[in-house]
């Protein structure tokens, strides 16, 4: 196989394993506007969990910090290790069920992660 060739295969799977990595929860609280909107992939335990008709949040917390997230298909328990995939968002607001539950402020003014996706480990 040429050298040239070798490097560049090599170039690509650095490239592709990079992208393939978790995003640390201090990447998205420290740079909130870099990941606003975009998809990240988070993992960790979850410290907390709030749920009401198959809605709810939870905070995931890693070595690094701790970040809320919205999710619109149920949400894991408090302890479960999980690995979640989602969107960056500044703020969340549940409609009719923010009145009626008392969100922490973090998901009301903070930045936290629309579920798309998650698996416990």
């Amino acid at each position: 196989m040429p050298r040239v060739f070798r490097l560049a295969l090599t170039a690509l799977m650095v490239t592709v394993l990079a992208s393939a990595c978790a995003t640390t929860i201090r990447d998205v609280r420290n740079d909130p506007t870099r990941y606003r909107g975009q998809d990240v992939t988070v993992s960790g335990v979850v410290s907390e969990s709030l749920s009401l008709l198959g809605r709810g949040a939870y905070r995931v917390t890693d070595k690094t910090g701790d970040i809320w997230v919205v999710s619109q298909a149920g949400v894991p328990r408090k302890g479960a290790k999980v690995k979640v995939k989602g969107t960056t968002r500044s703020g969340f607001d549940m409609g009719s069920f923010g009145e009626r539950i008392r969100l922490p402020a973090e998901i009301t003014s903070g930045v936290v992660i629309m579920e798309s996706s998650h698996s416990v480990r």
